[in-house]
C-alpha cells in the first residue's frame, strides 16, 4: 500500500487546486456516464459482470458503449469487438503525444490502460513536464475509480432504470468532452480542422456503420498548423 499512497500524495500536491477541482469534476461526470452505461447494459438483457469486466479489462467508455449496443441489438461479438477497436484507434495518436508524460519502464502498461480522452486532454493542457504527468495520473486514477463504481452502480440498478434518456444520462460524456475541447477552439487553425472534421464525420454518419464516421473525421488535421515555439532571448 505504500507503493501506491505515496505517489498519490505526491501527484495531488503537484497539483493546483483549479487543476484539481476540474479533475474531480470530470471524474464525477464519467461516474454518472458510467452509471448511464451499467443501466444500458443489464436492462439490454446482459449479466452484470459483463458491463463490469469490460469496465475493468477494456476501460473506454465510447467501445463499451458500442460493444454493448451491437450485442444487445443481436449484432455478432466478433464485429463488435472490431467496431470497439476501429473507435479506439485514436488512442494511437494519443499515446504518441504522451509518451513522455507516461514515462519508461513499468509504468508504460498501466498508463497505457488508464489514457482517456480526458486525462490526456488534462495532460496536454499543461505547460511544465510535472504537472503534465500529475494531470495524467491524477485524472486516469481518478476516472478508472469512478467510471468502475458508477458502473457497477447503474448495473444493479439496470433492472429498474432501462431508459436513461429520461435522465439525460446518455449526454453526459459527449457534455463532458465538449468541454475539454472548448478551451483548444480559441485557435483559428484548430477551429477549422475540427469543424472539416466535424462536418466530414456528420455527412458520413447516415452511410457509414458506427465508429468510421469519427475516424474519417481525422482528415480535418490535414488543416491543422501547430503554433511555432515562441523563441527565448537571453539576456
Amino acid at each position: 500500500m505504500v507503493f501506491i499512497i505515496k505517489p498519490m500524495r505526491s501527484i495531488w500536491r503537484t497539483l493546483d487546486r483549479g487543476l484539481a477541482r476540474d479533475i474531480a469534476l470530470v471524474c464525477l461526470a464519467d461516474g454518472v456516464v458510467g452509471m448511464s452505461y451499467g443501466a444500458i447494459s443489464v436492462g439490454g438483457g446482459l449479466p452484470l459482470w459483463v458491463p463490469v469486466l469490460l469496465s475493468i479489462v477494456v476501460f473506454a467508455g465510447a467501445s463499451q458503449f458500442l460493444f454493448v449496443g451491437i450485442v444487445a441489438a443481436g449484432g455478432s461479438p466478433i464485429a463488435a469487438v472490431i467496431a470497439g477497436l476501429l473507435v479506439n484507434t485514436r488512442h494511437v495518436a494519443f499515446g504518441l503525444a504522451v509518451s513522455d508524460v507516461i514515462g519508461g519502464g513499468w509504468r508504460r502498461v498501466p498508463g497505457s490502460h488508464l489514457m482517456t480522452d480526458e486525462n490526456v486532454a488534462f495532460a496536454l493542457g499543461q505547460e511544465d513536464l510535472k504537472q503534465r504527468r500529475a494531470a495524467y495520473w491524477a485524472g486516469g486514477i481518478g476516472i478508472f475509480a469512478c467510471w468502475n463504481v458508477g458502473v457497477l452502480v447503474g448495473g444493479l440498478a439496470g433492472t429498474m432504470i432501462t431508459d436513461t434518456d429520461v435522465f439525460g444520462l446518455d449526454a453526459a460524456f459527449p457534455a463532458v468532452l465538449l468541454a475539454l475541447v472548448l478551451p483548444a477552439l480559441r485557435d483559428r487553425s484548430t477551429r477549422t480542422a475540427a469543424l472539416v472534421g466535424v462536418v466530414v464525420a456528420l455527412a458520413a454518419t447516415p452511410f457509414l456503420p458506427a465508429g468510421v464516421p469519427v475516424l474519417l473525421a481525422l482528415v480535418g488535421m490535414v488543416f491543422y498548423r501547430a503554433p511555432k515555439p515562441a523563441l527565448e532571448v537571453s539576456r
